[in-house]
């Protein structure tokens, strides 16, 4: 076991902890740990729910609350190791967020051959690629009444009779749903980026046969990436059409 493995197991551990007790926090106040108080305006189908969750962290924020929730699981289960309980609780929430180099360094460390690797790692990347489009559904019922949204001011600024504070708090809260889409897909991006670099270093190791149906997991998560990403473009076109005076 690397000494970056064994180092990375403590200090996930504490912060785990740490996550749990500020999750909890969160919880009994209503805050929440993540969100800014800059998307206050935003939707909030787009900053609550478990598709909101994934993709809307870095990865060790996403990898310390995961692994909050499997600490929890330690303590109330009377498991006579809750240390070692807790390691491997943590360990399994992080998969790819915390680096390609990390998940390859864990998978190594559970599966001799390259092949139990990367059929685990393609059940990863699907697993991935459903909170993709999970996410994609989301927010496209969020973005089809931004569009009408725009559609209304539009029309309202034609017939010169827009409320403009009304007017100003509409594009706000469009303003805030961009934003944070936006920044789920730099993390799904990410989310590619660091499965494609895993598949590059296993295919040193792994014959083409193997290594294939990893790269056209990979491919499939990053199609439904771009669709996503093409629609939140079109949206930002379609917002930055308007500007009050």
């Amino acid at each position: 076991m690397s000494l970056y493995t064994t180092y990375f197991k403590k200090l996930l551990v504490g912060s785990a902890i740490a996550s749990t007790l500020a999750l909890s926090g969160c919880a009994s106040t209503g805050s929440s740990l993540f969100n800014s108080s800059d998307n206050q305006s935003a939707d909030p189908r787009l900053t609550q729910g478990n598709d909101a969750q994934f993709f809307n962290k870095s990865g060790f924020q996403a990898c310390a609350a995961g692994a909050a929730v499997g600490v929890i699981g330690c303590m109330l289960s009377g498991s006579s190791n809750q240390a070692q309980c807790a390691i491997i609780a943590g360990i399994s929430a992080c998969g790819v967020a915390m680096g390609a180099n990390y998940y390859l360094d864990q998978r190594r460390n559970e599966y001799a051959s390259s092949a139990e690797r990367l059929q685990m790692m393609s059940k990863d990347i699907q697993q991935d690629t459903q909170k993709v489009i999970a996410r994609t559904e989301t927010a496209r019922q969020v973005m089809a009444e931004d569009r009408q949204r725009i559609e209304r001011l539009e029309q309202e600024m034609a017939e010169q009779r827009i409320n403009q504070e009304m007017a100003q708090n509409d594009l706000a809260g469009i303003d805030s749903n961009i934003e944070i889409l936006r920044r789920d897909i730099r993390n799904m991006q990410k989310t590619v980026t660091e499965y494609e670099e895993v598949a590059q270093l296993e295919r040193q190791e792994a014959s083409s046969s193997e290594i294939q149906q990893v790269e056209q997991d990979i491919a499939v998560m990053n199609q439904q990436v771009l669709a996503l990403q093409q629609e939140v473009d079109d949206l930002y076109s379609m917002r930055s059409a308007i500007t009050l005076g």
